[in-house]
């Protein structure tokens, strides 16, 4: 499959076939070094029209009401990240197995293992450039100082992604120096890879006074892929997708993906093409971000979706004022000061237990946009580097442009099966589904489309679409369908992991502030220093928490 977000070729391991702009049989060499997609089921129904493809992304991303869903913000890009620790090509090897730089393949393992931040391991050579001297902790990055005193005339150590720099050609120097570049896409998604680098950090800085220096690394990684899984099972998953499916799900055992399978899993392409595609309709327009972007902010405007893709190393340039799509554009090769997380505006820490870290008086926690089908309408013109086309001198056009036709036509090229198929394979495995009807399909969004459309869109809706008018019918979550592959597949991938809290059926939690219990505010917890003041650095006269507060449990 091709790099990044235009990937065009799939393997499909159950049949052994390339799959995408083309449809043949895969090579032996192709076989030997894909990354395993796998196809749950098996599409009958004709490709959608392009003029049905092209009608639903019009109407998915027109201006809506800017309404606000129960979800806090950061979970969004959270999503995000776990998705990039789940679907890119990857070579196919046992457990545990370092790749020969000369057969590696861009790639991600369909595991929740974290190996989007640990690449290979510090002893490979195609991923020790992303640790310290000591070879355990990763590498941080530096601000560039961009503002006023106190703090927005400082460099920040370890508040920006650790970056390229002079050490390569010009073009490359604000590029990102970890092992998913695709993490430095918008400045959200890079600054909750930084948290996770910082998390690493810490814990092995815990465990340094009890562990031989020759297994801190492994018990460091041991512990912090465990307690990402348990936030994920516990704190991520029932945000997005019914309890009742989750319950089920994580109770029972899978019914429908991988049943009773064992060992390496594969990547169903219903999953990374459709249903977990949920978080594009969670993205906001605008973000309250921090104390200087944000209302009543030393600036007072706030972080623009553009902003955030402006400044990050892969879609933008890190630099004010800049030609987003120009990577060398604009005086910055690293992030702003006064551009760094608030986190306490991204996530709800008064809700979970620490309310002076509640956003100071006159702000609230950013909250996601509902899931369902509407997109926020900046997202039907993406940066070009947000999907790999800079620097390529070829003009795009401005319908591949938009984020929903983009995902319409991936679901297409790959062949997915259509949200009726997925019903009916579900009800064939056993499993109660009420299908969505025409009407509830159509909504009030498509009524006016001509009846070849509407006939076309209620028999065969592509599944990306289907799923998240589900959700969106459901209450904001993942339902029947959805929910049932984004549940199924986030067993499969913890199951299928070399650190697995499945698999450990005596591990708990014991970084959390609560025992037995660890959340993505407990993370954060430990990565930054909230005593002095780092979850919310630009807000110098915010009330500082009690250091215990935020002291894990043992």
């Amino acid at each position: 499959m091709t790099k990044r977000h235009n990937r065009t070729l799939f393997y499909l391991a159950d049949s052994g076939r390339m799959c995408g702009e083309v449809d043949r049989p895969a090579t032996p060499a192709e076989q030997q070094r894909a990354f395993r997609f796998s196809r749950i089921v098996e599409s009958g129904t004709p490709p959608a029209s392009d003029a049905l493809l092209e009608a639903l992304a019009d109407g998915m991303t027109r201006a809506a009401p800017d309404t606000d869903s129960p979800i806090p913000a950061g979970f969004t890009y959270l999503g995000q990240f776990v998705d990039h620790d789940l679907t890119r090509d990857r070579t196919q090897v046992s457990f545990g197995t370092s790749v020969p730089p000369d057969q590696l393949v861009q790639a991600r393992s369909p595991a929740l293992d974290l190996d989007s931040v640990y690449g290979e391991g510090p002893q490979a050579a195609s991923s020790a450039a992303f640790y310290q001297a000591d070879g355990v902790r990763l590498k941080l990055g530096t601000t560039k100082k961009s503002g006023n005193p106190p703090i927005e005339s400082l460099d920040l150590d370890g508040f920006d992604l650790p970056r390229k720099g002079a050490a390569g050609p010009p073009e490359e120097a604000r590029q990102a120096l970890i092992a998913d570049p695709r993490n430095d896409e918008n400045l959200v998604v890079a600054q909750t890879h930084l948290a996770f680098l910082r998390f690493h950090n810490a814990v092995c800085d815990r465990l340094a006074g009890s562990t031989p220096s020759a297994l801190l690394f492994e018990r460091a990684r041991e512990m912090v892929v465990k307690h990402y899984q348990w936030m994920l099972r516990f704190d991520f998953l029932p945000r997005i997708v019914d309890q009742a499916i989750i319950d089920d799900v994580f109770s029972m055992g899978r019914r429908f993906f991988e049943v009773g399978a064992q060992g390496f899993p594969t990547m169903p392409i219903e999953f990374s093409v459709a249903a977990y595609r949920l978080g594009h309709s969670m993205i906001r327009e605008k973000y309250d971000w921090n104390a200087v972007f944000g209302p009543g902010g030393s600036i007072g405007d706030f972080g623009t979706l553009e902003n955030l893709f402006r400044f990050s190393g892969t879609s933008g340039n890190l630099s004010p004022g800049s030609d987003l799509n120009n990577p060398i554009d604009g005086p910055f090769e690293r992030l702003p000061t006064n551009w760094v997380a608030d986190w306490t505006r991204l996530f709800d820490f008064a809700t979970d237990g620490v309310p002076a870290l509640a956003p100071e008086a006159g702000h609230t926690v950013n909250k996601a946009r509902p899931i369902d089908i509407r997109l926020t309408d900046p997202l039907r013109t993406l940066p070009l580097g947000s999907f790999g086309a800079r620097g390529g001198g070829l003009a795009v056009p401005p319908a591949q442009l938009n984020l929903a036709f983009r995902n319409l036509v991936r679901g297409r090229m790959v062949r997915l099966a259509t949200g009726q198929e997925m019903v009916n394979a579900m009800q064939d495995a056993g499993l109660a589904i009420q299908p969505l009807t025409s009407a509830e399909i159509l909504g009030t969004e498509f009524a006016g489309l001509s009846q070849a459309l509407k006939d076309e869109l209620v028999t065969a809706t592509p599944l990306w679409f289907y799923v998240l008018r589900e959700a969106g019918l459901r209450g904001g979550r993942m339902g029947s369908i959805g929910g049932r592959i984004v549940a199924e597949v986030f067993h499969r991938a913890i199951e299928g992991s070399t650190h697995s809290i499945l698999r450990d059926p005596f591990f708990s939690p014991t970084l959390g502030r609560v025992a037995g219990m660890f959340r993505m505010t407990d993370l954060l917890g430990l990565a930054y220093n909230a005593a002095a003041g780092e979850l919310r650095p630009l807000s110098v006269n915010a009330p500082r928490p009690n250091a215990a507060q935020m002291q894990p449990s043992g």
